[in-house]
């Protein structure tokens, strides 16, 4: 089998960008300029005429990067990006990183390496090392998921104050103890969700203790199967439940169901809509989550700089439960 990029990246020890870049004649450093030289000559490495016609061509490609294809906010996210992109006359690659830092610095590298026109990321990593596209120009814009300082564009949806709606709805239905499960706490979203449930908590229901009440787990139905068990196992248990996605509004509801307390029995609601029948998700407070439009925006803001916007970088936060999103306001870096 021929060898490809990622064996000589391998054998010198460099990211498969690197090999590129030394391929393509950029500016490396000699030591890493040597190394890459040496694997190629020791693997017979060949870049075939198809792989440069690609590179070529990848001014026309941007690259959408996940963590969970099978979530489908995410999912819909992705249509919104795909249906701004075609119109465009661009080409949009899909790549699903199951909320692994690893496996996204590998796709970070690749959009690098095939000089793509541009990405969108919804982070796995708490910090992504996006300098490489900033010092080759190509933009980046994050979606869904904040960072420290990421110096690039950014959408996201109102998080805090879109779980401080969902948990009033619980409140306005006559729920006095309501329990929180939200993704990890090193998550990007699951703090600022958490924190939307807390000052509702605090407010309307002064004689609890939130912290009894919140739960951190992955945001997968698993996790909140086994946060609601051991929240409604309290000797004071809950009376609702507040569930910080859609996945975890799922795990949630099936454990209800399976104990005999469905809703309104023990109260619920979610951020993003449970693929459930209509009947069977009957009562649970669903909180907007429209992935689509944030795609949409995302994908907007993105073209815009790959056809040479510079103005400074922009953060837009979309109100989830708003039919049109506002106008991007400029943040300076």
């Amino acid at each position: 089998m021929a060898a490809t990029i990622y064996d000589v990246a391998a054998l010198a020890g460099v990211s498969p960008a690197t090999v590129s870049r030394v391929l393509n004649g950029s500016v490396v450093s000699p030591e890493k300029t040597e190394k890459v030289h040496a694997a190629v000559a020791a693997l017979d490495f060949r870049p075939s005429r198809t792989a440069r016609t690609l590179r070529r061509r990848s001014s026309e490609i941007i690259a959408l990067i996940i963590p969970d294809v099978e979530n489908t906010f995410f999912t819909a996210l992705a249509r919104g990006v795909e249906d701004r992109a075609v119109d465009a006359g661009l080409s949009v690659v899909l790549c699903n990183t199951d909320e692994d830092p690893a496996k996204e610095a590998r796709y970070l590298d690749i959009a690098v390496a095939e000089q793509m026109a541009g990405v969108v990321l919804a982070p796995a990593s708490p910090q992504p090392d996006l300098v490489p596209f900033a010092t080759r120009r190509i933009p980046v814009v994050l979606v869904d998921r904040r960072v420290a300082d990421p110096g690039v564009d950014l959408v996201a949806l109102d998080d805090e104050e879109a779980s401080a709606r969902a948990t009033a709805a619980l409140f306005d239905r006559g729920y006095r103890r309501v329990g929180c499960i939200t993704g990890r706490a090193d998550s990007p979203t699951a703090p600022l969700r958490a924190a939307g449930w807390r000052r509702v908590v605090e407010e309307r229901s002064p004689d609890t203790d939130p912290a009894d009440y919140l739960r951190f787990t992955d945001y997968r139905p698993g996790g909140a199967r086994g946060a609601a068990a051991e929240l409604l196992e309290m000797p004071r248990p809950p009376d609702a439940l507040f569930a910080a996605n859609n996945l975890l509004g799922v795990g949630a509801l099936a454990y209800l169901v399976e104990i005999g307390h469905r809703p309104p029995a023990v109260g619920l609601a979610a951020l993003g809509d449970l693929p459930y029948p209509e009947w069977e998700a009957e009562g649970v407070v669903v909180q907007p989550w429209p992935g689509r439009l944030l795609g949409v925006k995302a994908a907007d803001l993105l073209l815009a700089r790959i056809r040479g916007d510079t103005s400074p970088r922009r953060t837009l936060v979309l109100r989830s439960d708003a039919a049109e999103a506002p106008a991007a306001a400029p943040t300076r870096s």
